[in-house]
């Protein structure tokens, strides 16, 4: 199966799975009464459509390039990341809302024991799924997945952080620590979405690759360039799964283009084989282009 097959049935399967654990944590809400246990259902309804956003992204981004988009649509994953992280925000906002109420009139927990195992196995359930996400979304390079990911990792974190708060709330009987740990989630989740925009909105502004990645590609021109004279003016930019390099390669004036085409040939095919997904854009140019600063092979 290929590597875009892959994200596409994990991003199928992620809406099944927020659904699956959103009904959960609703049954673990009804039986305690919990408001802490409601911020939790409440984000998990957040999770649901994050998933399927994503899902019908990630179909999108694979799309190939056509007339309209002539580079491809690999910046969809971009948007609906950014749309995940505000939708992680709107759900901050009602649990603080729900919390801010129930600070006024604590009470205690119904059926604690059965509700809090209910919410520890939805957490499980979570935990792994979001490892199996950000893992894979991190080899296929797709910003949709790794920001599901996150999220429901960010969840994970949430629902630990509840149930330590509510075992707290039982064994001491302060009962006002139920709304109390509901705000600590709004505040961690509030976090947690401004990550995943942050990152995103770097993504859609052309951010240059990391500086591992540029020397990487620096040493591959260098390696393979040979019959040139020197390169400069590297530029990167990735777009989900696929990174760009485009450059000026400086040849002898007395070469011939099918000599400087074969040269950039040989570069192309290295670079595409030291990183998956590259797009590579060569600019030759003749020995009296040559730049100070430039690299030469």
């Amino acid at each position: 199966m290929s590597v875009k097959a892959t994200v596409r049935r994990l991003a199928a399967a992620s809406i099944a799975v927020a659904f699956l654990v959103m009904g959960m944590k609703f049954v673990a809400w009804h039986v305690t009464g919990s408001v802490a246990l409601l911020s939790d259902a409440l984000e998990s309804i957040v999770n649901v459509i994050a998933a399927s956003v994503a899902w019908y992204a990630i179909r999108l981004s694979h799309k190939p390039a056509d007339e309209e988009h002539p580079f491809g649509h690999h910046k969809a994953e971009y948007f609906s990341a950014v749309t995940e992280g505000v939708l992680i925000v709107l759900a901050a906002v009602l649990i603080f809302r729900e919390a801010w109420f129930a600070l006024g009139a604590p009470k205690m927990l119904e059926a604690p024991v059965l509700g809090l195992a209910i919410n520890a196995a939805s957490a499980a359930v979570n935990a792994v799924w979001a490892y199996i996400l950000i893992s894979t979304g991190r080899k296929a390079r797709s910003p949709a997945l790794i920001a599901d990911g996150m999220h429901i990792n960010t969840d994970v974190i949430t629902s630990v952080g509840v149930l330590a708060g509510l075992l707290l709330s039982l064994v001491t009987g302060w009962v006002w620590l139920d709304p109390v740990m509901a705000m600590v989630v709004a505040v961690n989740i509030l976090w947690q979405g401004w990550r995943v925009i942050s990152g995103s909105v770097q993504g859609l502004m052309d951010t240059a690759l990391e500086s591992g990645e540029q020397e990487k590609i620096r040493s591959v021109i260098s390696v393979n360039a040979t019959g040139a004279i020197e390169f400069h003016d590297l530029k990167t930019r990735e777009a989900g799964s696929v990174r760009f390099a485009e450059f000026h390669l400086v040849v002898p004036a007395s070469m011939t283009v099918s000599q400087a085409h074969d040269i950039c040939d040989r570069i192309e095919n290295a670079l595409k084989e030291e990183m998956t997904g590259i797009s590579v854009l060569i600019h030759v140019e003749p020995e009296h282009k040559v730049k100070h600063g430039g690299f030469s092979v």
